[in-house]
């Protein structure tokens, strides 16, 4: 089967979180490909996604919702169903979940005979204390008739626990958005910022979050400012739909403690899409000791732009990074957190991890994580129209 297809694409958030961002990504490379897409995701009145795409968005209608998450993610599976139950809504040949949220929502739609078969990518799994999330969460893996995903650690994980299999499609970088040219948005971000020209920059990105160490790499952080008192913390991003507040107050009183080291840390919250590259190009290092993730989309394009990456020793990272390829740490020590940021300031050592980042992000395009989905789309497409 080569025909177009017509394919829908379903994100929990228009946020640039890294499952939008995939999801975006692949919508385009698909569109490249000769394929209908569009991407959908929840979204208040007059909501747009974080970034102009080749591909067809559509923000579907949101209830309005407080900050308790399991409520959250029943309202925001409901509202696509909504959607979705009329006819009009649901001309595509192939359904893909790119969340728990989203994949309820199509499980739904399937249980009511409203749509065939479905797939779902699961970037990561999230432990939730709360029952009835897990039980959400282990439907949104159960219900999918095919699985995807990016990293080999969560492929080893599904067939484990859940027996499930998986495609592994990996992940790619946008070289052309990405990249070390200058641009006018650089001297937009440095005065935004407040960034001194010359100034050292560790940059941190995903907010103030359990899972991405911000606690440690602050830590870290204040323990090379010893060595380097002009040197800036920037961390960037941080929109999400869990709540995370037990956390960030947790930061705001180590923060509260780190004397002249606080006042040389910046969060800037969510960035306009086109103030991220130049962010990038405006950081020494990216600081990157996540303690999960399914990928780590930020070390490519952190890459792609000449910038050297400190990144935990652990799986997912190890899947696709070598030795020399970025700054080691064990994301549960801070010293060793430190050492690999006073390693990538090394001059001899940068230059390594430089030219070795752009050899990481020119291996991985979206054009190939794009081909790795069609035998799957076409398995999904053929009961739709034998």
């Amino acid at each position: 089967m080569t025909r177009r297809l017509r394919i829908a694409i379903l994100a929990h958030s228009t946020n640039p979180r890294g499952g939008v961002v995939h999801a975006l990504e692949l919508g385009d490379a698909l569109c490249r490909l000769d394929h209908q897409v569009t991407v959908f995701a929840p979204g208040g009145a007059g909501a747009t996604f974080f970034r102009d795409t080749a591909c067809e968005t559509i923000c579907v209608p949101a209830s309005p919702v407080g900050r308790d998450v399991r409520t959250m993610v029943e309202v925001r599976a409901a509202d696509y169903v909504r959607h979705f139950e009329k006819a009009g809504n649901r001309r595509f040949d192939v359904w893909h979940a790119q969340d728990g949220i989203s994949a309820n929502a199509l499980a739904t739609l399937k249980e009511r005979s409203l749509i065939g078969a479905f797939a779902r990518t699961v970037h990561h799994v999230d432990v939730f204390a709360d029952a009835k999330l897990s039980a959400l969460q282990r439907r949104a893996i159960h219900a999918a008739d095919h699985l995807f995903v990016v990293g080999r650690l969560w492929r080893d994980f599904l067939l484990r626990e859940y027996g499930k299999e998986a495609v592994y499609v990996g992940n790619g970088v946008d070289t052309a958005r990405f990249s070390p040219r200058p641009d006018a948005t650089d001297a937009e971000l440095r005065e935004r910022l407040d960034l001194p020209t010359g100034a050292i920059v560790f940059l941190s990105i995903g907010g103030v979050e359990e899972r991405k160490n911000t606690i440690r790499i602050l830590q870290a952080f204040q323990l090379l400012r010893l060595r380097h008192p002009q040197a800036r913390l920037v961390i960037a991003g941080g929109a999400s739909l869990l709540d995370h507040s037990e956390y960030q107050a947790r930061f705001g009183g180590v923060l509260s403690h780190c004397g002249s080291s606080a006042n040389a840390v910046i969060r800037t919250g969510a960035l306009r899409q086109k103030l991220m590259p130049a962010l990038y190009r405006a950081a020494t290092s990216l600081v990157f000791p996540s303690t999960s993730e399914g990928f780590g989309l930020t070390v490519l394009e952190a890459m792609a732009s000449g910038v050297p990456v400190v990144a935990s020793q652990i799986p997912p990272f190890t899947e696709y990074l070598c030795q020399a390829d970025v700054a080691w740490c064990d994301p549960f020590d801070t010293a060793s957190i430190a050492a690999a940021m006073a390693l990538s300031l090394d001059p001899a050592k940068r230059a390594k991890l430089i030219a070795q980042g752009f050899h990481v992000a020119g291996r991985h395009d979206w054009a190939t994580a794009a081909r790795a989905h069609l035998a799957t789309y076409r398995k999904l497409a053929e009961p739709v129209h034998a």
